[in-house]
């Protein structure tokens, strides 16, 4: 398999993929990872919920969604000033990429997005890649982003087209491929990935790996969730996503768009430290980290900055610095 940056990926390539022999799929993934990425470096990020709770729409597996009752309760649009002490203390452990989430279901041009705005150019003045996600964008919207110093925009596909009327109803799968070309209009960068767990298929799966793949250029990251079943929601009763499972995404999605950072995201904090050593060898290169050991909400756990201090030490990785783009390769590798 010659490896090179593709656009026209198949179906049956993918699959092809997922299913080769485990420990052959992994050794593939991390001959393409080392072509493309310093395989001693991990970019550790810290995702804030600047605005929690209360959001109208149906994602069967959010704790924010108001048409459920879970442990999480509304509040209001975190003071800037918080904002602004959650990253200084992010950047003092070493975390190059601050993340901020609102429980949107899109932006709206009125007081709160202007204080989103002033949020992400004073983060951004600390020396620190900022991202959002704030639900659904238009054009305009993301220039201003754009304009106020915001290096990425995550906006995940969550599953394969063909399932996501399953999961969500209150927007489309158009609706969010139309976000992610609003962004690239722009010179923000695109995250966007999707969840493990939904009840999905294998070939859902793929179908979404096809769907990201395809995309010209990839999504510069590439976040692989795991369910967190939440108690309250529709998918409280899911059963856990195989460790191997979880491993053949990471890689697969490694081999078929080798320059973009692959995100171990929710569902880390159930990975042993040997389990997250198979995910890095396989292509992960970025994970979330924290203050008070939750990734958005108190619904979805996460290591600490100490934990993950000592796990990427054990491991003789480093934290990757800011704005640090990939190495770049002249020619492909063959594996």
């Amino acid at each position: 398999m010659s490896v090179e940056i593709r656009y026209d990926w198949q179906n049956t390539e993918i699959l092809a993929i997922y299913n080769t022999p485990l420990l052959e799929l992994i050794y593939q993934a991390a001959s393409v990872h080392r072509q493309y990425h310093n395989p001693k470096q991990i970019q550790v990020c810290k995702l804030i919920s600047i605005k929690t709770g209360g959001c109208p729409e149906d994602c069967s597996y959010c704790a924010q969604s108001s048409r459920y009752k879970t442990e999480v309760k509304p509040e209001a649009l975190l003071e800037k000033e918080t904002v602004i002490d959650i990253a200084k203390k992010a950047k003092a452990t070493g975390v190059s990429r601050v993340c901020m989430g609102a429980a949107w279901r899109e932006v709206r041009n009125n007081s709160q997005f202007e204080e989103v705005l002033d949020m992400v150019k004073d983060v951004t003045g600390m020396g620190l890649e900022v991202c959002c996600t704030l639900g659904m964008l238009t054009a305009d919207q993301a220039k201003r982003l754009e304009d106020a110093g915001l290096y990425a925009y995550n906006h995940n596909l969550d599953t394969s087209q063909e399932y996501y009327s399953t999961i969500i109803s209150t927007r489309t799968y158009g609706d969010r491929l139309n976000t992610i070309e609003n962004v690239r209009q722009t010179n923000v960068t695109v995250c966007s990935g999707g969840i493990l767990g939904l009840g999905e298929s294998i070939q859902d799966r793929i179908s979404m790996l096809q769907t990201l793949s395809n995309l010209h250029p990839h999504p510069e990251s590439v976040p692989i969730n795991i369910l967190s079943q939440v108690p309250g929601t529709p998918l409280e009763n899911q059963p856990d996503v195989p460790f191997w499972e979880v491993v053949r995404m990471i890689a697969t999605a490694r081999i078929i768009m080798p320059t973009s950072d692959v995100r171990l995201s929710a569902g880390r904090a159930r990975l042993s430290q040997v389990e997250q050593a198979f995910c890095f060898m396989a292509g992960a290169n970025s994970i979330f980290s924290s203050d008070d050991n939750k990734m958005l909400t108190v619904t979805t756990p996460c290591p600490d900055y100490d934990a993950d201090q000592e796990m990427l030490n054990l491991l003789g990785l480093e934290m990757r610095p800011p704005f640090q783009k990939q190495q770049a390769v002249p020619t492909p590798v063959t594996v």
